[in-house]
């Protein structure tokens, strides 16, 4: 029997994101949230990749976002004295990516969704799930009950609808960095805005950009052997964290003038940089996980939040066009696995990338220029962020083709 009707567990991007998708399918879904109240503010900056921006247009919530983003069209990487090893332009012919703040994001998509008829239901926390032969009923730890004929699973990394349909499912691994960041301002930094400009060396990785206002925005990835959360690592004074970053930057182009111009209460703390490995099943009768549920990515990557809503849009057209859930859900997965797994394995020789010894400092500041061009990075950026989903395609049974560039895919 077709969907009509889809509970979806997770109102962050992906379950919005996903009830648009599903509403553009014909299908009724109602987003339940574990906040008591709206999720505004929360979170740090990221980057929306063209392949995500194409699958925000398709969902009608390209523009709202294109409104509180900013476009980073360039890249450079750079040694801890401040000398250029690479440098990319962008894919010629592509919309380049766009640096926003999460909380910016959330709150777009979300408004999107509320102005389409969309309904979020709060406080609504996942306890467990009763399939029958008609549907599926969502417990929540309020003691009230939901029913559809779906439960799609958008709660994220820590997934709750991922331990259900699957209860040895794996855990988020944490990649020995925590995260930091900040902004400041009357520091001559090298660079031009519109670049985002990374810093491999030293003895913690730096990324960095000029605003069009000339506040030099950062992050920083900093080696820890302990797995913190945000809060855990709030409850460290921000002058430890400050002077720990000062001590890692000194002598460092432009890390330590970054460090120098900042006071403990500017700056920004993320917690600990996770992945999800490889998930085995993404769905079990009609139970579904999209977005960090069922793929995460290194923030590395630069294309968490962009696989998560091309997810939400393909999940959308499998659905669609399949004639009930468990086809719908295995032609979705079979779209979606490669091409996620493949940017979760590049994220993960990235994050090593991030914390080599240093001996293989040295050596990697000689042998950046060679191996970027080796690498080709606008070939390899074409493939992956030239990826588009044709919505007026009919879903088939039948195996994805594999393309390149900006080739339409299945």
């Amino acid at each position: 029997m077709a969907v009509r009707s889809a509970l979806i567990i997770g109102g962050g991007i992906a379950g919005p994101a996903t009830a648009l998708a599903l509403r553009k399918a014909g299908i009724t879904a109602t987003v339940h949230e574990a906040y008591s109240e709206s999720a505004d503010g929360v979170g740090g900056l990221l980057m929306i990749a063209p392949n995500g921006m194409a699958a925000l247009d398709l969902i009608g919530a390209g523009d709202a976002v294109r409104a509180v983003s900013e476009p980073m069209p360039g890249m450079s990487m750079a040694d801890p004295r401040g000398r250029t090893l690479a440098r990319f332009s962008g894919v010629p012919g592509m919309e380049p990516g766009r640096i926003v703040w999460r909380s910016d994001l959330y709150k777009a998509v979300n408004e999107i969704a509320s102005a389409q008829g969309i309904k979020v239901e709060h406080g609504k926390c996942l306890a467990g799930a009763k399939e029958t032969a008609d549907g599926v009923t969502a417990h929540f730890t309020d003691g009230t009950t939901a029913a559809a004929d779906i439960l799609v699973g958008a709660d994220g990394i820590r997934s709750t609808m991922r331990g259900l349909i699957d209860p040895a499912a794996p855990s988020p691994e944490y990649v020995g960095l925590l995260g930091f960041g900040g902004g400041c301002r009357g520091v001559d930094v090298p660079g031009e805005p519109g670049t985002m400009y990374f810093v491999l060396g030293g003895k913690a990785f730096l990324g960095y950009w000029t605003e069009p206002d000339g506040q030099v925005m950062w992050f920083v990835n900093l080696p820890h052997p302990e797995a913190l959360t945000a809060e855990q690592v709030r409850s460290i004074p921000a002058a430890h964290w400050l002077a720990e970053l000062r001590d890692c930057f000194a002598g460092h182009v432009p890390g330590e003038a970054l460090m120098n111009n900042l006071a403990p209460s500017e700056l920004e703390t993320f917690g600990c940089l996770e992945i999800l490995p490889k998930v085995p099943h993404w769905h079990r009768g009609r139970m579904v996980v999209v977005g960090d549920a069922a793929h995460a990515p290194s923030s590395s990557s630069g294309q968490g939040a962009s696989l998560a809503i091309e997810s939400a849009v393909q999940l959308g057209r499998c659905l669609r066009d399949l004639p009930d859930a468990p086809s719908a859900f295995a032609a979705y997965e079979r779209l979606r696995r490669p091409r996620v797994e493949m940017i979760i394995d590049a994220a993960a020789r990235t994050n090593r990338n991030k914390q080599p010894g240093a001996v293989m400092r040295t050596v990697m500041r000689w042998l950046m220029p060679l191996l970027m061009k080796a690498m080709n990075p606008e070939k390899r950026l074409a493939a992956e962020q030239g990826y588009r989903i044709d919505w007026d395609e009919p879903v088939g049974t039948s195996p994805a083709p594999v393309a390149a560039g900006s080739a339409t895919l299945p």
